[in-house]
């Protein structure tokens, strides 16, 4: 029996597990207890991951062989690797000595492993010559990528996994957490027994499995959590729960964002969220007050037609409490792949 390490390739938390094969036969696969994302731990999706190379799921759903159409009009015919792969070499190499190197582009995905990554990038940079190599985490978190640039300066999370354990306040919105990323959720559990004065905001338009567990939820209306943020800012800054030393050491544009969060007031963004002016200021507070504050978020923020203003506001909101930099706090990015930013 052979066991091999790899990287689960479902959802963002990236889990190790260890695959057990026969021959070619994949029979067997288990959390890595080694791995720093996991530690062993397994959700249902990746605790059954073998079954997915069943014999029989495989010959309904999973293409076996490669299948080649010669010409536009011809029926796709089984063929061998080598026809195909020398197929698309000749068609790549003809396309490109007509018409550049630019005429042809590499689409791949946030679940290939870095190396992949890697010998894509050399192949279309190093070989063929050509920038055009994107991938589908672009649709998937353009927009995060985007606010931590406006924000931060650089597309890169200044927080991990490890920050679940030494946060006193964890700020959860735009993402079921427990149901999308039940590895990282079981952490967050394990932080709240190991430490009972860690509290829990959701935010969500939805009373989700998450929002359950939650010691304050605001079920804010759809869109609205740009406002939310920059209210929590407001009452920040009116009950000087900002650290002015830090903004003035670390950052610049205070003054405009002063102005911008002004006319958000307590009663303003109650109406807009849908939410009580009491339940508003406590999260501010509760966000302010906190010695570590971690914000978990997803595609409720970055999917949308505001998801960079999203991104941004929140992140603001961190910078200016100075909840950020520091063991426990900052704005984290919860990622919708394995490796949406490996590339």
């Amino acid at each position: 029996m052979r066991e091999t390490r790899t990287t689960c390739c479902y959802c963002g938390v990236g889990c190790g597990v260890i695959v057990q094969s026969d021959g070619e036969k994949v029979v067997a696969v288990r959390g890595d207890p080694d791995h720093p994302a996991n530690f062993g731990r397994l959700c249902t999706k990746g605790s059954t991951l073998h079954l997915t190379a069943r014999p029989a799921l495989q010959q309904q759903v999973r293409a076996l062989h490669p299948e080649l159409r010669v010409t536009r009009d011809a029926p796709r015919a089984r063929a061998t690797w080598d026809t195909t792969l020398d197929f698309i070499a000749r068609k790549v190499a003809d396309t490109i000595r007509t018409h550049g190197p630019d005429s042809v582009g590499f689409y791949i995905s946030g679940q290939l492993l870095t190396e992949d990554y890697y010998v894509f990038n050399k192949l279309a940079k190093g070989l063929v010559g050509t920038n055009n190599v994107d991938t589908n985490s672009r649709l998937c978190m353009s927009s995060a990528v985007a606010g931590y640039k406006q924000t931060l300066g650089a597309d890169a999370p200044p927080a991990c996994y490890e920050d679940i354990e030494l946060a006193d306040l964890i700020f959860i919105v735009g993402s079921n957490t427990a149901y999308a990323h039940p590895i990282v959720y079981r952490r967050i559990e394990d932080a709240r027994k190991s430490n009972p004065k860690l509290k829990v905001i959701v935010a969500d338009p939805r009373r989700t499995d998450t929002a359950r567990e939650a010691d304050l939820f605001l079920p804010i209306l759809p869109g609205t959590d740009v406002a939310l943020f920059n209210g929590m800012l407001h009452i920040c800054l009116w009950e000087d729960l900002v650290d002015n030393a830090y903004i003035e050491a670390h950052t610049e544009g205070f003054a405009e964002l002063k102005r911008t969060v002004r006319d958000y007031t307590p009663k303003y963004v109650a109406d807009v969220c849908g939410i009580s002016e009491e339940d508003l200021a406590k999260a501010a507070r509760w966000f302010g007050e906190s010695k570590a504050t971690l914000s978990l978020y997803c595609q409720g923020l970055n999917q949308s037609s505001s998801g960079t203003a999203k991104n941004a506001a929140l992140i603001n909101l961190h910078l200016a409490t100075h909840q950020i930099g520091k063991p426990g706090a900052g704005p984290f990015s919860l990622t919708g792949q394995p490796n949406a930013m490996g590339g």
